[in-house]
């Protein structure tokens, strides 16, 4: 039963992510650790490796429908990168209580903002 629980999830942030430009780990993180008790390093890690695949065809589709600016993308992609390996150390060095709780305080501060600009716009 777990895999097919995976394979929900997994569909769900896929397609989530790719319609709607945000990363996958919004829906993936708190899955994992609410759905399936797995601790938050390990969902964080896994729904960045599980991203990857999703970012790839999702940036494929929207590239294909000219709705990728590449001159934006490569120095985007080159800080994310660097900040990955930051942001890597700094997330294995807190507690999992604490990283949750970070987590938890992004998600919605971020929830917040979007109603907020999309009441403006």
């Amino acid at each position: 039963m777990t895999i097919i629980g995976y394979l929900v999830v997994g569909l769900i942030a896929g397609t989530v992510s790719a319609a709607l430009g945000i990363g996958g780990g919004v829906i993936f993180v708190p899955a994992l650790v609410i759905l399936f008790s797995v601790d938050q390093h390990i969902a964080q890690g896994t729904s960045l490796a599980v991203i990857v695949p999703t970012a790839v065809i999702g940036a494929w589709a929207h590239a294909r429908a000219g709705r990728v600016v590449w001159r934006y993308s490569v120095p985007l992609g080159f800080a994310g990168i660097v900040g990955g390996i930051i942001g890597g150390w700094i997330a294995l060095s807190l507690d999992d209580v604490l990283l949750r709780r970070m987590f938890a305080t992004m998600l919605v501060f971020t929830a917040f903002r979007m109603l907020r600009v999309s009441r403006a716009g």
